[in-house]
């Protein structure tokens, strides 16, 4: 049962992010076996296949057409560039602690949901793979809805579709933007660093 945190604010449920909270995603995981040299892994990350580049494939555009154009860009980069499609090759697993804290509360009977910025057939593919995204009470993904984080719009589908209570909600994201983004309409937020963190604060809302 909820009781009052800190500020006396109570927290009913609690929304999270997958990649980076959930799931330990980093497309590092990847190319650290395709580019060996560091420094030029890094530049690719951050020239070629940038997070901008990334964000438009959360939204629903297809691998296919997003690889084609920024191989035809990178033509010595072509092999690299497709390498993106294997995003299997980008999780190395789930982030530890994470199952445990998310089975307490469900055992708890806490509404939980997932809100992520993914393509939707990433996160099928991820929902059947791994348990710990399974049994959430309801889901908003970026791919289904051409939107992403931190928009208030993607937010406002989470609240209007589930009924979810903004200022009764913690939103538990690792990216500054998106906790931002959720802060701004009236969520209560945790950047996620671990689940020890993460069960602390849970625990002084009584959850």
């Amino acid at each position: 049962m909820a009781e009052n945190g800190e500020d006396g604010r109570v927290i009913r449920t609690v929304v999270f992010d997958i990649g980076g909270v959930l799931l330990d995603w980093d497309p590092r995981h990847l190319y650290r076996r395709l580019i060996a040299d560091d420094a030029e892994r890094e530049g690719f990350l951050a020239e070629v296949c940038t997070p901008a580049w990334n964000a438009e494939l959360d939204v629903g555009r297809s691998f296919d057409e997003a690889c084609d154009e920024l191989a035809a860009r990178f033509p010595d980069r072509a092999e690299l560039i497709h390498a993106w499609k294997r995003q299997d090759e980008m999780v190395a697993g789930v982030i530890p602690g994470m199952p445990e804290l998310v089975a307490r509360l469900e055992a708890a009977a806490v509404p939980r949901y997932l809100l992520t910025n993914m393509p939707t057939p990433v996160f099928h593919a991820r929902l059947e793979r791994y348990p710990v995204l399974q049994g959430f009470d309801g889901a908003v993904v970026s791919g289904d809805e051409g939107i992403a984080k931190p928009s208030a719009e993607i937010f406002g589908l989470l609240v209007s579709r589930f009924g979810v209570e903004p200022a009764e909600s913690l939103f538990v994201d690792d990216t500054e933007a998106n906790v931002r983004g959720a802060e701004a309409v009236g969520f209560r937020t945790h950047h996620f660093t671990d689940a020890a963190s993460l069960a602390e604060v849970l625990a002084a809302h009584g959850l």
